[in-house]
């Protein structure tokens, strides 16, 4: 049974950036699920109903929910 990886972002967000730059280096496959940027009530209330909160960036490694960049780059780099 493989990884489930998904990311939740936005385009154009740093902290983003930073958690797919993290799982790209430890060559981590991920899924992308993008983010509408303005304050669109279907994308944020699918972000509340997964992680309790309307912001990215937002992980979901193999069913563990993890938000916050520094949050989820050190969960990264202790697993990987």
């Amino acid at each position: 049974m493989s990884l489930q990886i998904k990311l939740y972002q936005l385009d154009g967000c740093p902290y983003c950036k930073r958690v797919r730059d993290t799982l790209e280096t430890k060559g981590l496959d991920y899924e992308s699920v993008w983010v509408y940027a303005g304050n669109d009530d279907e994308d944020r209330e699918m972000l509340t109903s997964i992680s309790g909160q309307r912001f990215v960036p937002v992980l979901d490694y193999d069913g563990k929910i993890i938000t916050e960049s520094e949050k989820i780059v050190e969960f990264l780099n202790e697993r990987h």
